[in-house]
């Protein structure tokens, strides 16, 4: 059954329908709640280098996201207007390129744009249907780039040439300004655009020895070069001329030079039942009002009744929503929205420190003793988010003087994800493997063994049902190599290491070695899977040593291996 009104996030829109039920996907402009966590995104980026016992591809995964750039906002002016469209670009050095300007539909300017134009019902329909696709299938290569001019021009600084403002499905609002400036010559998404509506490619950045003709380009160029028609930067390297052209800009007043981030602050607002309550209420009199200390936490009321209305079920029940502002003792209404789960897994851990502490999240000297964490395992899935989050609570709560750490976790393993046929295991996609019904044919051990033989633990591990049989039948080995030896090993006397010859030194040398690798992978390794292998191989060792004559092994020896 399609729910038209419930909330999905980004990643649960595809080709702008519900992943599950395919139902059409369609955005509204909502008030929410958001941290400024773009303040922290210098400390976040550069204290990364501290974290040593991180794997390296967790920090490139964060410092990718938090994505920091230098670059340049360039002001161009609205032909016969005094509205500026300002883009941000990480290439000053190619404005002199610019041969259209690009706008995202949601652009605050674009509805002032196309009103009374001939252009505006046919924008506002296309805006209508990129507004349902989600941020994913926007920016994917595989969806076609599609434009609409919206019959205004803009005039590039630098120029003074005026070139057409279109808007495209490809831009978002939330990068950058919203804006992309059109370089065909030298952006190869660009290209393709200015080929497919055919707009002029005006080459600015030449290759050494080579003269490049526009006319006769199959694909942008986009590597170093020397400047041409660039007016007075001709003939200067192009990486010399971002710092030049970016100068020029600041001088002449026409744009600027700033420092951005791909990271967003961070929206906590969800509507939904679960999550803890954001404690603000708002009061007709007094505006927006933050609950008193002393009245919180707000609780969630337990008698809530669920529909499809696409807002939190929380605006339903009057008995939560109606309450006092506590400044002025007038009625007042409670915040609909509860916060996002990612809130409480932030900072759970310090809570552990002092969890019957009803007077404060936690005692100073419990947290200053156990934290940060030593030792953290968890899903690779949450190599950005949670821990990002996380690593940005705890400066927090640094600044705020309530801890004294800097960072959450000193040593962090990320386990891989179980795949099936080649796919995530999930309940969404129905190919989950019942761990009831492996318990119950094969026992938990055997479901145990094989999760930590199958693969290392910060590697994806692929099900099998012939390794699951595999492991089932290892067991069984091992339990008929003590079953059948039992008598020996509860009476025979162990014989010293020195008193051994021959193949009973040989057998208490490997299991020796075994011994110490098992405790090195799984202590200071993690390297579950081949701590098994070593035991396998012990194993193995000591059927083959079952076939030696009697008169020529120690049954004591050899057994104790096993007792080992």
């Amino acid at each position: 059954m399609a729910f038209p009104s419930t909330v999905l996030a980004n990643e649960q829109v595809v080709n702008g329908g519900c992943e599950r039920c395919k139902a059409p996907v369609e955005k509204r402009e909502l008030a929410q709640w958001f941290f400024k966590i773009t303040d922290y995104a210098e400390r976040l980026l550069g204290d990364l280098d501290s974290l040593q016992g991180w794997p390296e591809k967790v920090k490139i995964m964060q410092e990718h996201w938090i994505g920091r750039s230098e670059g340049a906002e360039i002001d161009f002016k609205i032909d016969g207007s005094d509205d500026v469209i300002t883009v941000y670009t990480t290439r000053p050095d190619t404005v002199f390129g610019v041969t259209y300007m690009v706008l995202a539909p949601e652009h605050p300017l674009v509805e002032k744009l196309i009103a009374g134009t001939r252009h505006e019902t046919e924008i506002k329909e296309f805006i209508r249907k990129v507004r349902s696709l989600s941020e994913i299938d926007r920016t994917s290569t595989e969806v076609e780039k599609v434009g609409l001019h919206t019959g205004a021009m803009c005039i590039n600084p630098l120029t003074g040439e005026k070139v057409p403002v279109l808007i495209a499905n490809y831009v978002l609002l939330e990068y950058g300004t919203g804006c992309v400036m059109g370089v065909p010559a030298h952006d190869q998404r660009d290209f393709e655009f200015a080929r497919k509506y055919k707009f002029p490619i005006r080459v600015v950045i030449q290759p050494p020895g080579v003269e490049l003709d526009p006319d006769k380009m199959e694909v942008a160029y986009v590597e170093e070069g020397e400047l041409v028609n660039s007016g007075r930067f001709n003939g200067m390297p192009n990486m010399e001329a971002i710092k030049a052209i970016t100068s020029y800009i600041e001088e002449k007043g026409l744009g600027r030079f700033r420092i951005t981030y791909r990271l967003r602050d961070w929206l906590i607002s969800r509507q939904r039942y679960w999550g803890a309550p954001i404690p603000i209420i708002y009061c007709e009199r007094c505006g927006t009002v933050p609950v008193p200390e002393s009245d919180l936490p707000v609780l969630l009321p337990m008698e809530v009744e669920f529909k499809p209305t696409g807002r939190s079920p929380l605006a339903e029940c009057p008995e939560f929503v109606n309450t006092a502002c506590p400044r002025c003792g007038g009625p007042g209404k409670r915040e609909t929205d509860t916060m996002d789960t990612f809130m409480c897994s932030s900072w759970y851990y310090y809570r552990f420190t002092s969890p019957r502490d009803m007077d404060a999240p936690w005692d100073r000297n419990k947290v200053d003793y156990w934290l940060p964490v030593d030792q953290y395992i968890g899903g690779v899935e949450h190599a950005i988010l949670h821990l990002l989050y996380s690593r940005f609570f705890t400066k927090v709560l640094y600044d705020l003087k309530l801890i004294s750490n800097q960072e959450p976790f000193t040593n962090l393993l990320t386990q891989g994800m179980v795949l099936k046929d080649g796919v995530k295991m999930s309940k969404s996609k129905g190919n989950v493997v019942s761990p009831e019904d492996i318990v119950a044919r094969y026992g938990a051990d055997t479901a145990r063994l094989f999760i930590l033989f199958a693969a290392p633990p910060e590697r994806d591990l692929e099900w099998s049902d012939q390794g699951v049989e595999g492991c089932f039948r290892f067991l069984n080995r091992i339990w008929r190599l003590v079953a059948t030896q039992v008598d020996i090993l509860r009476k025979a006397p162990r014989t010293p290491a020195a008193k051994l010859v021959g193949v009973n030194r040989e057998m208490r040398r490997l299991t020796h070695k075994t011994i110490k690798k098992v405790t090195e992978d799984i202590a200071t390794r993690f390297n579950f899977n081949t701590a098994v292998s070593a035991v396998m191989e012990l194993v193995n060792a000591l059927y083959q040593f079952k076939e030696v004559p009697e008169t020529d092994r120690d049954p004591a020896g050899a057994l104790a291996s096993i007792r080992c």
